[in-house]
């Protein structure tokens, strides 16, 4: 019999356990937008020299408004009609090793602004029904977890299993230990001093003056002397630093050193131990704040380590579902209004496990499937690096302290999701079904707690978050009915990281990718990452099947989290006119080797930024060098600048250049106003005669177009949530929410929902879907149902 993994162990005992509208108009402002986002993709197709765009992208666009009253295949087929035929790029290419495909010649949909224009912007609300359920837990998961009322089973804290949540996990900080390894094999959770078991953290311990300091990482063990002039210091994993616990103010201590005295200069203390445990603040981690937890619990439970616990009569990983024993009263706003409906048997409170209420919605509607924690707020609960995979912490006053984490748009869209109008509880109305797994938290801890351990997975973080999708893809499929009814097509999934959806496994391809890089390459035969522990090459194949990165006709790439920025806002970046900026191009990133602390590897970037530097590279190189065509204007540096967001907003068009796979330039570039260059794999290097070729109308142009969709590359929605529970809180508002409560047009999440709505009603696959639904459109709207 084949050995089960250390993690479907853990998840075996942790998880398992548990339009009316009567003649055709349309809304140019919307087209308008429309157009603007393919002339971003299409800015500047650099690498197949010397083209240069020209306006047949918009006509197209605005050919696509199409009366209501002609099918959606129809509209298809007449659009698709004027699209150029496409390039034979190994005729053109025949050296390019990853067989690009190009935008002109890429599948998309030119009628979705027509639809949304129409069909989108009359939908009514519809009656539908939403359950609220009432089924209890043993032992109510003995104040260890979350009963899940919809089935009766315990979703527990970390470090606990079982039926009722009552028995505890070993979960330890280090390895096994040898003559040689006494603290055993690095990893991220190394401990020599006092390791919780519960969480796998390491602390000072009982004996100590703060035995809940953290010692984490170098804190714990004896440091070498650098090995060369001005480096770091190295630690030596097999001795323990026992100064650390000194009560001799004259030696480095942490375990007793007290804050007062640290502050005043009293005493010394080891410069590498700081606070990196989420829930705590201060340069000696003495004053305990907020932890991060998906939707601070809703207002309806507490806030433990990156779990919530629940208030009685709620559920739900951010405790926003209500049981039959809540307060209508306290329901929250995507329940509401609603007529109940209790049984005849109703006054036997005890023998009603469910409650009918009707609710009036819009579509598309969005069940949230509440996935054992494992998943999502387990990943959270723990973590090792309080700014890892969030999108915000907390400082010493329980004010919102954001993060620069690119990959925090994943907890963004969760949490917009589960707080949505569009969100249901009845999965037999809804059309979508969302699968919450926090990939970006499985690879930045992965190695940080056994249950995470890549030792099963060759060291690659790329394989074990496939088994977590494919260990979810299980859990759904044993207990709902819901997948097999379209095989996966109506589910959705985030892969936050680097590639996209690269290795997702064989069985979810079907569905729909949620990524921030929709690479279309034919590659996806061979990973492009210069990061080995995110290699998928070495996956196999019955594994993870032989399936592209990114589909276009079935997945949406959503822009990268962005940390809110009222300075920026308030500067109105993005509506910078031409005449300001004085740059012509800008890029500013790591340009690879040739550079100092550069990049060493030549993958990185698919070595493209290093082909662009070497040609107009505006700082000198290891060997003095400026790039071969440098200009004044031109800068691509790899120096990080204190100005970032101002020398972006002085440019006229900037860089979008992947890292490791995608990077956040776009976005970068959208919110500042600058025109994105988008240059990629498989073409040619791009030079300056093509960006200066622009004409100042077709400048003026972009630049438009860029102020009209710019708010689409914003979690708005997210970052207003955090804004009223703040207002709640503390009775005010800061200065971060009072600029992004300016702002009103559509953003991330708004635009995702339009277009799944376009989606729900043009995706050809449901057409073999007859399932009677209220859909709120009017019949010219519902052709695909017919």
């Amino acid at each position: 019999m084949k050995k089960k993994s250390r993690l479907s162990n853990f998840v075996d005992s942790n998880f398992l356990d548990m339009f009316t509208v009567s003649k055709w108009m349309c809304s140019w402002s919307l087209v308008s937008a429309f157009a603007s986002i393919l002339a971003l993709v299409s800015v500047v197709h650099l690498f197949l020299f010397p083209l240069t765009p020209s306006f047949n992208y918009f006509s197209q666009a605005q050919n696509s408004c199409v009366p209501n009253n002609v099918s959606a295949e129809a509209s298809t087929n007449r659009v698709r009609g004027s699209l150029q035929p496409g390039i034979d790029l190994d005729h053109q290419f025949s050296d390019d090793l990853h067989k690009t495909v190009v935008y002109r010649g890429a599948p998309w949909k030119a009628d979705i602004g027509g639809w949304l224009a129409g069909c989108n912007s009359v939908t009514e609300e519809v009656n539908i029904i939403e359950i609220i359920h009432g089924k209890g837990c043993k032992n109510d998961c003995s104040g260890q977890g979350v009963c899940n009322q919809e089935f009766g089973q315990c979703r527990c804290f970390l470090g606990f299993t079982g039926d009722e949540c009552s028995e505890r996990l070993q979960l330890n900080c280090n390895y096994p230990g040898s003559p040689e390894e006494p603290f055993g094999q690095w990893v991220v959770s190394i401990c020599s001093s006092y390791c919780d078991t519960r969480t796998a953290m390491c602390f000072c311990g009982e004996g100590t003056q703060y035995p809940n300091r953290p010692v984490a990482e170098e804190c714990g063990f004896q440091l070498n002397p650098p090995s060369e002039p001005d480096g770091p210091k190295m630690a030596d994993w097999t001795k323990a630093d026992l100064d650390i616990f000194t009560k001799n103010g004259s030696k480095p201590g942490w375990c007793n050193v007290d804050p007062d005295d640290a502050y005043a200069l009293k005493v010394q203390f080891k410069e590498e131990c700081y606070c990196r445990y989420d829930g705590l603040w201060g340069r000696f981690c003495e004053v305990p704040v907020l932890s991060t937890c998906i939707n601070q619990c809703s207002g309806h439970g507490h806030c433990r380590g990156g779990s919530c616990q629940c208030a009685n009569g709620w559920y739900g990983a951010d405790c926003s579902i209500p049981s039959i024993v809540s307060s209508m009263r306290e329901w929250p706003s995507w329940l509401r209004p609603a007529r109940v409906h209790i049984p005849a048997n109703g006054h036997l409170f005890g023998k009603v496990v469910k409650l009918n209420a009707i609710v009036t919605k819009k579509r598309p509607l969005i069940y949230v499937y509440d996935l054992p924690p494992g998943f999502n707020s387990l990943l959270l609960e723990g973590r090792h690096h309080k700014r890892e995979c969030v999108n915000r912490i907390y400082d010493d006053k329980n004010a919102t302290i954001w993060t620069d984490q690119l990959y925090g748009g994943q907890i963004a869209l969760y949490e917009s999701i589960l707080a949505s109008p569009y969100r249901t509880l009845n999965g037999e109305e809804a059309d979508y079904f969302f699968v919450p797994i926090l990939d970006s938290c499985i690879i930045t801890r992965a190695g940080e707690a056994p249950f995470l351990s890549m030792q099963d997975h060759q060291g690659l973080r790329s394989s074990l978050t496939l088994e977590f999708y494919k260990l979810a893809y299980d859990h759904i499929v044993k207990q709902y009915p819901y997948w097999n009814r379209s095989s996966g097509r109506d589910h959705i999934w985030f892969f936050s990281w680097d590639e996209g959806a690269c290795y997702a496994p064989k069985e979810i391809w079907n569905s729909v990718m949620l990524v921030h890089w929709g690479n279309t390459n034919s590659k996806h035969k061979n990973s492009t990452t210069a990061y080995w522990a995110d290699n998928w090459d070495e996956i196999p194949s019955d594994i993870r099947g032989n399936h592209p990165c990114f589909d276009p006709d079935k997945d949406l790439v959503l822009p990268a989290w962005k940390m809110p920025d009222a300075d920026a806002l308030s500067s109105k970046f993005w509506a910078w006119t031409r005449e300001k900026r004085k740059t012509l191009f800008y890029f500013n990133g790591n340009l690879g080797s040739a550079y100092p602390n550069g990049r060493p590897e030549p993958l990185y970037s698919m070595g493209i930024r290093q082909k662009l530097a070497e040609e107009f590279g505006s700082c000198p190189n290891k060997e003095g060098k400026l790039g071969k065509q440098h200009a004044e204007d031109v800068i691509v540096t790899p120096l990080r600048t204190e100005n970032y967001h101002m020398d972006l907003a002085s440019s006229v068009f900037c860089g979008v250049l992947p890292g490791d796979g995608w990077s956040g330039r776009m976005e970068d570039s959208i919110l500042q106003g600058c025109i994105p260059v988008i240059i990629q794999d498989g073409i040619f290097l791009p030079y300056e005669n093509i960006l200066r070729g622009f004409n100042k109308t077709e400048i003026e142009f972009k630049l438009a177009n860029i102020k009209k969709i710019w708010q689409r590359f914003v979690y708005r929605d997210s970052i207003m949530l955090e804004a009223e529970r703040q207002r709640v809180a503390y009775g005010h508002i800061d200065d971060w929410a009072a600029e992004f409560l300016k702002l009103i047009e559509d953003d991330v999440f708004t635009t995702l929902v339009q277009v799944l709505n376009y989606k729900l009603h043009n995706d050809p696959w449901r057409r073999q879907i007859h399932l009677k639904k209220e859909f709120g459109l009017p019949e010219e709207c519902l052709k695909i149902h017919s």
